[in-house]
């Protein structure tokens, strides 16, 4: 079941919203802060955000800009706002629609579904389950409990590599030989230093998991 997150400061709009995507098989969450949606974001499992653009602590433009920098969860603008300078602004900022108060729930869920249609159509095949990771070979990209991991050209060579072999340990020699082209930045110190940022990022997902583990003396391997 798709969850959807509706982050917007007007209890009436709010509660309406989440009882209508509810009541259309859809699970919902609310939240009024910016920085409260950004967390929820992070841990992973939304499908799409409902974000309006005047929330107290942030505006929606900064949340999403801070929001595509991690993720490409599927934004839709809420907003009293009808000018097209600021549908142009959140367009360019990554958001995926726009819908102007006052606006129908039942058309805004029609709006979340047929979003979700076109990213898990788009998706479907490029996307990869491994555990609570999802690996897109084609496009470089690797999500960790639904949160989009900003990796370097390295970082995702080495976890992929892990992740083609859940569970396997591989020597640093094999981690090099897989994402390595240019032997002049290869060499033990540099994969464990890869891991040590690749970690580093992964606890900014889920703070108390630990996935890669660290074989002394022979290499490293991940647990999904």
């Amino acid at each position: 079941m798709a969850k959807v997150l509706v982050a917007e400061d007007e209890v009436a709009i709010a509660d309406a919203v989440v009882y209508a995507l509810q009541s259309d098989g859809l699970e919902a969450e609310h939240c009024v802060l910016g920085r409260d949606a950004l967390t929820r974001v992070r841990a992973g499992g939304i499908d799409v955000v409902l974000l309006d653009v005047g929330l107290p602590d942030m505006s929606g433009f900064d949340v999403c800009r801070e929001l595509r920098r991690f993720s490409d969860v599927p934004v839709i603008f809420l907003t009293a706002r009808t000018d097209e300078i600021d549908r142009v602004i959140g367009l360019e900022l990554g958001a995926d629609d726009y819908v102007a108060k006052p606006f129908s729930p039942r058309e805004l869920v029609a709006r979340v579904r047929a979003r979700l249609r076109r990213t898990r159509g788009h998706d479907r095949e490029s996307w990869r389950q491994v555990g609570a990771f999802e690996v897109d070979e084609e496009g470089h990209r690797i999500r960790y409990r639904g949160a989009l991991l900003e990796l370097t050209r390295y970082e995702f060579a080495l976890l992929a590599a892990l992740l083609h072999r859940p569970g396997a340990i591989l020597s640093r020699g094999q981690l090099m030989d897989q994402g390595w082209t240019d032997g002049g930045d290869s060499s033990d110190r540099t994969i464990d230093t890869h891991v040590k940022t690749l970690r580093a990022k992964l606890r900014q997902v889920s703070v108390d998991d630990d996935p890669i583990r660290t074989h002394r003396g022979v290499g490293y391997s991940v647990v999904t």
